[in-house]
């Protein structure tokens, strides 16, 4: 009980910039817990679902590939998925597999990344705030000497105090928000390795199943004409026209001198 007292006590003399900071550290907390568990759920079961998808698209068990990596959460499985479902159409573009890989690899990278601009916010302007507490708390020091004409202690005293208590309230909030956010980023670092890691296997399961036939990748005819081939198709138009006989009763006639 003493000790909450301490703390309320704290606050209410901190002055009115403590409310923004309760503010950014609750915000902080709510982010690094939900971070934290998203993070991990989104790496649990990277290693197993690779092993199964390609254990069961090998032995020609595609429809239970494609379960498991639906059932898995994760970066890892959703480009495995991505994959799987191209893959069981039997008949591919060239390009097409790829684009898809790298279109999931993207959605999931920027779901992984959601949050940590609150969290790089948090930590950049938590200490900014804490300064300007200290800055208005210098204020009010300065106005209570000005106000009482002589230099007394008890008189700066609280404003001394207001500000000392923004910039560490600042300070405390910023540190451990900014070592969250460096944990996360090395977390997400090592989810890209297991995005890369899934769509390599995809990668080499189409390749396995097209050296063994059971998949078709149709590669795409180049019906473009290039601006040479456009001309001498122009030219080719032109030129019979251009080499066609005169019409018949034009020109000279031989007999017209005799």
């Amino acid at each position: 009980m003493g000790s909450q007292y301490r703390l309320l006590t704290l606050f209410a003399d901190g002055g009115f910039m403590m409310y923004p900071l309760v503010l950014c550290s609750m915000i902080a907390v709510g982010v690094i817990i939900a971070k934290a568990f998203t993070l991990y759920i989104a790496h649990k079961g990277t290693e197993r679902v690779l092993t199964e998808v390609e254990e069961k698209t090998l032995a020609g068990d595609l429809a239970g590939a494609i379960e498991v990596a639906r059932d898995t959460p994760g970066p890892a499985a959703a480009i495995l998925l991505a994959g799987l479902r191209r893959i069981e159409t039997k008949r591919l573009n060239a390009g097409e597999l790829e684009s898809a890989v790298a279109t999931t690899g993207t959605i999931e990278l920027g779901f992984l990344e959601r949050g940590l601009v609150i969290l790089a916010t948090i930590a950049n302007i938590a200490p900014l705030m804490g300064f300007l507490g200290t800055v208005i708390g210098m204020v009010f020091a300065f106005a209570a000497i000005e106000a009482a004409g002589n230099v007394d202690p008890a008189l700066v005293a609280g404003g001394i105090k207001v500000a000392l208590l923004t910039t560490a309230s600042g300070l405390v909030i910023a540190v451990p928000v900014n070592i969250g956010y460096n944990f996360f980023v090395t977390r997400i670092d090592q989810l890209i390795v297991d995005m890369e890691q899934g769509a390599q296997k995809i990668l080499n399961l189409a390749w396995d199943l097209e050296k063994d036939g059971k998949i078709e990748i149709v590669k795409k005819e180049d019906t473009r004409w290039p601006a040479a081939e456009v001309a001498a198709a122009r030219a080719a138009t032109v030129a019979p026209s251009a080499a066609a006989p005169p019409a018949e009763g034009s020109g000279s006639n031989p007999d017209d001198g005799e």
